[in-house]
């Protein structure tokens, strides 16, 4: 199995740039109702994700904000919390599994680290899910020791 089977691709993913602020990064959670968006460079290499959690604790340790003043705090000066690690698309399946273990969804680099696109928890799930079905309608699943 390649990872690129389950890939969702760029295009179908939201994301912001670094250079972009808290209030972008809000709207655009909001907009796509996301927990957790990747992080990429000017130049689409993938740098990190941020989640609501990030943003939650960021601006309860700044205060109350308006909107206004979020629009001046760049998303690259808050800290986050979780590291969603990326794997490149040519790794071992394996490798792409134990990510999903511990993230909602694994980002997906090239050879050059440009990001392109994301595995969700929720694929990998579905197709072995449909995978056991098969095998138990079929009747010929392994034996169990």
């Amino acid at each position: 199995m390649n990872i690129l089977f389950f890939l969702t691709p760029k295009e179908d993913v939201a994301y912001i740039y670094e250079n972009e602020t808290l209030r972008q990064t809000l709207e655009k959670m909001e907009h796509h109702r996301y927990a957790c968006v990747p992080i990429l460079s000017l130049d689409g290499k993938y740098i990190g994700s941020i989640s609501e959690g990030d943003l939650l604790w960021e601006i309860k340790r700044r205060g109350p904000l308006s909107l206004h003043v979020m629009e001046d705090i760049p998303i690259m000066n808050i800290p986050r919390g979780h590291n969603y690690k990326p794997v490149h698309v040519n790794s071992k399946m394996e490798n792409l599994i134990h990510r999903a273990m511990n993230q909602n969804f694994v980002p997906v680099v090239d050879d050059g680290d440009c990001f392109i696109g994301i595995v969700t928890r929720k694929d990998i799930i579905g197709y072995c899910y449909k995978q056991l079905a098969d095998c138990y309608l079929k009747g010929d699943c392994p034996k169990q020791k």
